[in-house]
């Protein structure tokens, strides 16, 4: 028997889903390879919400545990709050706001409401 899934957990399935929006193979790859900006130039260290990100990618929606839900609703949380009513250009220059959501899983360059 399959498994009913809330109104709540749907709409917080497709909000992360809207938000993040790189695939978990290049979320993975660019936590491979980002720079620690606040540290200089060394090896990259990766972001454990960033792996969480990943892992969720890379489950259906029925698999998801309460300790994923929490995450999903933090990285909905910090893109919204990240991206409201910023100016596309100043998402895109500004590096440091650029990585760190990257790394967890938001490209504003990407992101589909700056688009024209």
């Amino acid at each position: 028997m399959a498994e009913r899934i809330s109104p709540e957990v749907d709409e917080l399935w497709e909000h992360f889903h809207q938000v993040v929006n790189m695939t978990s193979r290049e979320l993975l790859d660019w936590l491979g390879v980002e720079p620690d900006l606040s540290h200089g130039p060394g090896p990259a260290r990766r972001a454990p919400l960033g792996i969480a990100v990943a892992n969720i990618l890379a489950k259906r929606r029925t698999d998801l545990t309460v300790e994923d839900l929490a995450v999903m609703q933090k990285v909905v949380d910090i893109v919204d709050e990240e991206t409201s009513e910023v100016p596309r250009e100043f998402l895109i220059d500004d590096e440091h706001r650029r990585h760190r959501l990257m790394n967890i899983g938001h490209d504003p360059v990407r992101d589909e409401q700056y688009q024209r």
